[in-house]
């Protein structure tokens, strides 16, 4: 079972960065999958997940309105794509299996560094 997280770099403010997770192992239909960062000196926190059983796709407040969540099942991979890129967002991202939303994490990834320079 293995949960691969890409698509981090180094973008400027104001910027958009798009990360995948791709999943590989289990059954992608079974699982929500969420997203995860941790900032420098930070603990980690959640950023958002989309559920298998109806795609809804939940938010936390600081990326609400400029971020993306989406799945491609046949692809076996989740997509986050945050827009409007600010200092504050520079972290490493983890994506996570749960089974929903609201459950623990069953499997988590590895990471991918996304650097928002001014």
């Amino acid at each position: 079972v293995q949960l691969q997280a890409s698509g981090g770099g180094l973008v400027q403010v104001g910027g958009s960065v798009r990360l995948s997770c791709e999943a590989y192992g289990f059954t992608f239909d079974d699982y929500a999958i969420g997203w995860y960062r941790r900032a420098p000196g930070k603990e980690r926190e959640g950023v958002g997940c989309i559920s298998s059983s109806d795609d809804g796709a939940y938010y936390a407040d600081f990326v609400k309105g400029r971020s993306t969540i989406s799945s491609d099942n046949a692809k076996n991979t989740v997509y986050l794509q945050m827009n409007s890129l600010k200092p504050d967002d520079t972290a490493v991202y983890y994506c996570a299996a749960h089974r929903g939303c609201s459950g623990p994490v069953d499997y988590w990834g590895q990471g991918t560094l996304v650097t928002v320079s001014s």
